[in-house]
């Protein structure tokens, strides 16, 4: 006897075709949708996170609460950004369980409180997200929020319940440190950031 595979119902390769077939709840659909936004929803993942796990715990409940969702979403709506106001609530939902904003911190500025866009574009991608992964959950999530996903520091407020002093506060103290990371990381750009911001008299005589 021969065996038989179900065939699908659907282009596995048009996402409104998957969908489609996900509100009628085919697993194959299920599977496929996972196939075609992976890599999207493991990208947004990492960068709330601080380690392989903690994404994988964000993708894993995002794609729950796709599927359980799924009938809500508006097909006049682009899929992609409605499934990424659901990671990103995922992601806060898992920061909310697990740490608590600080209202504020001492944190020295140091060096200075804004990047250098000479030193950001001497680093990859990958390393700039390893230094963000590397922040406090409070300092990363307010980093992500407003410098990544492009959010106002009212709507950082209204999100996690916070005043936007504190979403203020937790933004610069987290340019601070991934400034200090970034100039360890490569020293000579210390130097160079130096020269660059001199008064323009002395920066002649140098």
């Amino acid at each position: 006897m021969g065996i038989f595979r179900r065939k699908e119902s659907f282009d596995p390769t048009d996402s409104n075709a998957v969908i489609a077939a996900c509100k009628r709840n085919d697993p194959l659909a299920q599977r496929a949708l996972v196939k075609l936004y992976y890599g999207y929803v493991k990208s947004l993942s990492l960068r709330f996170s601080s380690d392989q796990m903690d994404a994988e715990e964000i993708l894993n409940d995002s794609f729950l609460k796709v599927f359980t969702n799924l009938n809500t979403y508006n097909e006049a709506l682009e899929f992609r950004s409605w499934l990424r106001r659901i990671v990103i609530n995922t992601a806060i939902d898992a920061f909310r369980r697990k740490s608590k904003i600080p209202e504020s911190s001492e944190l020295d500025p140091g060096i200075v409180s804004e990047f250098s866009e000479d030193a950001i574009d001497k680093i990859s991608a990958e390393e700039i997200l390893q230094m963000v992964r590397s922040l406090s959950p409070a300092y990363r999530m307010v980093f992500t929020l407003y410098a990544i996903e492009g959010y106002s520091h009212r709507e950082i407020a209204d999100m996690l319940g916070i005043s936007e002093g504190t979403s203020k506060s937790n933004l610069r103290d987290a340019r601070i440190r991934l400034q200090k990371m970034i100039f360890k990381a490569n020293p000579n750009l210390h130097k160079a950031y130096e020269l660059k911001n001199l008064p323009t008299d002395e920066h002649r005589q140098i």
